[in-house]
């Protein structure tokens, strides 16, 4: 027998035990080594999280891919959508992958913002980490915007013409930024540049640092919020590794059979090339902005653009940082009232909703019955008054028949926006035909 070398003893990468040591390192960056046994439940969190860093990871990849053979130039772009989906090998499922990805991050994404309002996760210490939530939120709708208007067809290219224009409506610096946003006055080859560096470059590299920031975050406090009526068991503490890491990996593993299976099933939209001088009827934005477009139909477009979306952030950003009565050493929502709270407020917005939307549609009018008054105060100051009348009103049922408490009053607010903008999403969607009237 021959003696055993250096390299014997010492292998040049480690035995297997050592590399499951620096595995499970890596993976302990990202989750405390210890977590409670309620935090691996896929019910707590449904993996949104991971899900939309999984699409994220997927949207970089095959972006890197399609980069190779897209050309970024009004006169090129679209031909060479076309050559890569019809001669490059696997070029339409590669693309069809970029594009369907992106849509599910941003459901994903939302329903991960919505997850962890719904748990508490935007009070102390968590608050700024809600906060880096709702910017990875926003820029995640942003990188796919700016990715919208890449193929350069009818359908991209009216989308952006649509939302951008609606900056016109923003007082002083709206066609300051419209002008900054495409380059020149309108969207042409100075915007598809732009959007291609921001949508390859600026963005990702953005949402890269914000993630890292959010993570280290969420690992500073602990690992997920868990609700406030978990069970002595479920607070236990067991290792995350391999509980947690086998969990994600065989999540992450059937959303990618999903994805592909869903882009071999479905192939990316692309119309005829972009053409200025043809207008389709009618020319919507992304459907992600289109609760806002809805707006513009019922409200003067300073409301609509403005007011309305402006106050709404201001309010999801000002959540956290409200003063909320303590019960029990605990600021959480009411645990007996919770449930009926969501169900009550989802309830009004799908009703309350399309019930005005149809009545502003054929019976209000309120240009037309107060012609004398300007159109920022009939088509915006009285309409803005009304829904806020609706919304006291709303917030006074709330607090008689369910909860007084502020925190409780904040999940009805937070739930009734949330439908309504969802319903107007949905209707400036489906329901809008030509001319952008309603159609059943």
């Amino acid at each position: 027998m021959t003696a055993n070398t250096e390299a014997d003893i010492n292998p040049p990468f480690g035995n297997n035990k050592n590399r499951k040591r620096r595995l499970k390192n890596i993976i302990l960056n990202i989750h405390p080594e210890r977590i409670p046994k309620a935090a691996i439940k896929f019910t707590n969190t449904w993996g949104l999280g991971g899900m939309a860093l999984v699409l994220f990871i997927l949207q970089i990849f095959t972006g890197i891919l399609l980069r190779f053979q897209y050309e970024p130039s009004t006169p090129k772009a679209f031909q060479s959508i076309v050559f890569m989906q019809d001669h490059i090998v696997f070029g339409q499922i590669v693309r069809n992958i970029h594009h369907w990805s992106g849509m599910f991050m941003i459901i994903a994404s939302f329903l991960h913002l919505l997850r962890a309002f719904l748990s508490g996760a935007f009070l102390p210490p968590r608050q700024w980490n809600w906060i880096i939530g709702i910017c990875l939120f926003l820029g995640l709708i942003f990188i796919n915007f700016t990715g919208y208007l890449l193929p350069w067809d009818q359908l991209s290219y009216w989308a952006v013409t649509v939302s951008t224009s609606m900056l016109d409506y923003v007082p002083l610096i709206g066609e300051w930024l419209k002008t900054m946003i495409r380059g020149g006055p309108d969207v042409g080859e100075a915007t598809l540049r732009n959007f291609y560096t921001f949508h390859t470059a600026v963005l990702p590299v953005t949402l890269v640092i914000l993630m890292v920031v959010h993570f280290w975050k969420v690992r500073k406090a602990g690992g997920v919020k868990l609700s406030g009526n978990s069970k002595p068991e479920d607070i236990q503490l067991i290792n995350s590794y391999p509980s947690l890491f086998l969990r994600e990996g065989v999540a992450a593993l059937v959303l990618l059979a999903f994805i592909l299976l869903f882009s071999l099933l479905f192939d990316a939209p692309l119309l005829d090339k972009a053409n200025p001088a043809f207008s389709p009827n009618p020319a919507k934005s992304p459907w992600y902005f289109q609760g806002i477009q809805e707006l513009i139909l019922h409200f003067h477009p300073f409301f609509a653009v403005v007011v309305i979306p402006l106050l709404l952030l201001t309010g999801v950003v000002y959540i956290p940082f409200l003063k909320y009565r303590m019960v029990e050493n605990k600021s959480d929502f009411t645990e007996n009232s919770f449930i009926k709270i969501i169900l009550w407020s989802s309830l009004t917005g799908l009703i309350v909703t399309p019930l005005l939307v149809i009545l502003d549609e054929y019976v209000l009018h309120f240009q037309e019955r107060l012609t004398l008054l300007h159109p920022l105060v009939s088509e915006g100051l009285i309409p803005f008054a009304v829904l806020a009348l609706l919304t006291w009103s709303f917030v006074f049922l709330i607090k008689k028949k369910l909860s007084n408490r502020k925190i409780d009053l904040v999940l009805a607010l937070f739930t009734l926006f949330t439908i309504s903008y969802l319903i107007l999403m949905l209707i400036g969607t489906f329901y809008r035909g030509e001319g952008m009237k309603l159609v059943f």
